[in-house]
């Protein structure tokens, strides 16, 4: 028996009626309850899979995922967890890698999948594999035990103190392990209840994409007292408590982790009245190694070590810890003696580590001054006009920075300026250069949100970016303008009547149907370019028929499809059509591809998160979503096909069209939803 059973049962006798797992809209799991299920799992696990191969979790947050973790736990059966932000190759490459025999991933999670995947040897008392995202892409499973994970969740239980053992909300992606060892352990550990919502009705759909004003809502109705949060969702949840007049009074803990977090956002979310502690930690660490105390004395700290490390500093200013440590990565050596983090950090006066960037980014400039590049970043990040930033310059006089727009409006100058003000000379940005969002879809961002620096360097900083990465660059403030229509955000929040998704739905068959002739006349124009001309035949393959689509969910969502045939476009509609009609009459044909562009890049990113929110609103069936959901998958895979098209296009007069037909687009489409009438949703949208 584990220590974590012992303590659900202890948990069952003191207060069996008390409400141990929670899953936000539906019955709570009592202690006795749980401590029942998880006993009776037990067995039937072990007698299923036994011992020797782990089973793989990909599933949401649910109380049966907890159930099914407890008792896996318990039955001694070595768990894969299997991030939702996993792509399908990583994902295969975990199971396969690790020789998972079995995945649970349906609900209900009452039987498990096979697999076809050989054994492989697994460190011995191997409880959980977890797989890093890889600084290249490839995932590294690192074996945790059941004793070392508990061991961790014990001290931080220990570190916290009993007050906050109340209402523990989930907001991490299921399968991340600060999540699981020191949120779901710790809660259980401490007998606190463990809030467990879908990771959609938080807002949290695509964990790249959040909708913090439901993250908000969530926290608010779920009366949670305590969170664990990584910087981005920190930073979002400031800016949404900022922009209304919401507060969060019951929350006792906010802690944040995963990356260095500023102290300038640090003081913003305790101006709205977060409880915000920094922590620092690892994965071969089993999650948390230190966290701020109760006292706030000093915004940036990531706090004292909890009881079962020790945390010292190199001469060269590299974190080093003793103490309990994984069992390996997963076909790697046990890893014996002190971990050298490769974090750069010091220990103040009062015991409270600073964590002060990476030894292996170290940017060292002409002048012979070392300069961690995470020290400038979040210095850039503390300014609202920045979204994203990756600083470097390694030889240069001065470090140099990539920056992402945080507005359509931001004035990165001024921002850059605000940030140096606050530097020493020898950090400041010397030069500076417009990007489009990095993110896991385009490999310029791990799983977990650090920046894949080689990979950005090589995308903006190896002599020519591709044309594709300089297209996204030059139209990154349109998409930013057009993502901020009212219309656009109701649709992807669900906020909207069937009268104005049949509303949206008219307008989109009105270009729609437009789609193939479009394509054909540019065809036409380019029958002299084999390559071009090919590409639109099999668009024209691709795309015909969808306007009829349309039709049919208009009719399943009740509405008249024959009234929509026969209607006329709304004139924002009409003037987006024919400014593509004009384009390829009048001149470079080539332009198309910027519309191609923008429709496809536009639904990638929210048709079907757009579908999924509609239709949970307002209860229609999933056949009035046949567009959204099916064009969404299709233009995934049109992307990456667009993307190597048009970096085979070296003329200059193509490349320019195909920027200004996406700058004209972005705003023209906007007009298309800007002219959709949104009243405030009815009943059959609460």
């Amino acid at each position: 028996m584990t220590a974590m059973l012992d303590a659900i049962r202890a948990h069952a006798a003191a207060d069996p009626d008390g409400a141990a797992i929670d899953p936000c809209g539906e019955p709570p799991v009592s202690w006795k309850r749980l401590a029942d299920l998880v006993e009776a799992r037990t067995q039937e696990l072990a007698a299923a899979f036994g011992n020797a191969r782990p089973v793989a979790l990909e599933c949401d947050h649910s109380a049966d995922a907890a159930v099914l973790e407890l008792a896996l736990l318990e039955a001694g059966v070595p768990v894969l967890s299997i991030p939702s932000f996993f792509t399908p190759e990583q994902r295969q490459h975990a199971i396969q890698s690790c020789g998972a025999q079995a995945v649970f991933a349906a609900r209900p999670l009452t039987t498990a999948q096979r697999t076809q995947t050989a054994p492989v040897p697994l460190p011995r008392g191997t409880a959980r594999i977890t797989f890093t995202s890889g600084s290249t892409g490839t995932p590294k499973g690192i074996c945790l035990s059941a004793r070392h994970m508990l061991s961790v969740a014990g001290s931080v239980t220990e570190a916290l103190g009993s007050r906050h053992a109340g209402r523990h909300l989930a907001l991490l992606p299921p399968g991340v392990l600060l999540e699981t060892v020191a949120g779901f352990f710790a809660a259980m550990l401490a007998g606190a209840t463990w809030l467990c919502p879908p990771q959609a009705r938080a807002g949290l759909e695509n964990p790249f994409r959040p909708d913090f004003a439901a993250m908000l809502q969530t926290i608010r109705e779920t009366d949670a007292t305590s969170l664990i949060l990584v910087p981005e969702y920190l930073g979002g949840l400031v800016a949404a408590m900022e922009a209304s007049a919401a507060r969060l009074p019951l929350l006792t803990l906010v802690a944040v982790g995963g990356a260095r977090v500023s102290p300038e956002l640090i003081e913003r979310a305790r101006a709205v009245g977060l409880p915000v502690r920094q922590g620092y930690g690892l994965t071969e660490c089993a999650s948390v190694v230190s966290i701020e105390d109760d006292g706030y004395a000093a915004p940036g700290s990531a706090g004292r070590p909890l009881s079962h490390v020790q945390v010292r500093i190199a001469s060269d200013g590299e974190i080093l810890i003793d103490g309990p440590m994984c069992l390996g990565a997963v076909g790697g050596e046990v890893p014996v003696g002190t971990l050298a983090t490769g974090d750069l950090g010091r220990i103040d006066l009062h015991g409270r580590l600073w964590i002060e960037g990476r030894k292996s980014s170290l940017i060292v400039t002409s002048y012979g001054r070392n300069v961690s590049p995470e020290w400038v970043e979040a210095a850039l990040l503390a300014q609202p006009g920045i979204a994203q930033a990756m600083v470097y310059g390694d030889g240069m006089p001065l470090p140099e920075a990539l920056l992402v727009p945080a507005g359509p409006d931001s004035d990165l100058g001024a921002a850059v300026a605000a940030a140096n003000a606050g530097l020493p000379g020898y950090a400041h940005i010397g030069a500076w250069h417009e990007a489009a969002h990095f993110t896991p879809d385009n490999g310029l961002l791990t799983g977990n949100g650090r920046l894949r620096r080689n990979a950005i360097a090589k995308a903006y900083l190896g002599g020519e970016p591709a044309f594709f990465t300089q297209l996204e660059a030059a139209t990154v403030r349109e998409r930013l303008r057009f993502m901020a229509i009212p219309q656009l955000q109701a649709g992807l929040a669900g906020a909207i009547d069937r009268s104005a998704y049949i509303a949206y739905l008219t307008q989109a068959w009105h270009h729609v149907r437009h789609t193939v002739p479009l394509l054909a006349a540019a065809r036409e124009r380019l029958a002299h370019r084999t390559d071009l001309a090919a590409a639109l035949g099999d668009y024209v393959d691709e795309e015909t028929g969808h306007d009829e689509w349309i039709l049919a969910d208009i009719a399943a969502a009740d509405g008249d499809a024959q009234a929509v045939r026969a209607s006329d476009p709304h004139p924002a509609t009409r003037a987006m059509v024919q400014h593509a009609y004009e384009a390829i009459a009048h001149g470079n044909p080539a332009a198309l591809f910027g519309m191609v562009f923008v429709l496809e890049s536009v639904s990638v990113a929210m048709a079907r998160r757009g579908a999924s929110a509609v239709q949970q609103r307002l209860g229609l069936p999933g056949e009035a979503f046949t567009y959204l959901n099916s064009h969404g998958a299709l233009d995934e895979e049109h992307m990456h096909f667009f993307a190597s098209l048009v970096n085979g296009l070296a003329d200059p007069a193509d490349r320019g069209a195909i920027v200004q037909m996406a700058r004209d687009m972005f705003r023209l489409y906007g007009g298309v939803f800007a002219a959709i009438p949104l009243g405030e949703p009815s009943l059959e949208a609460a």
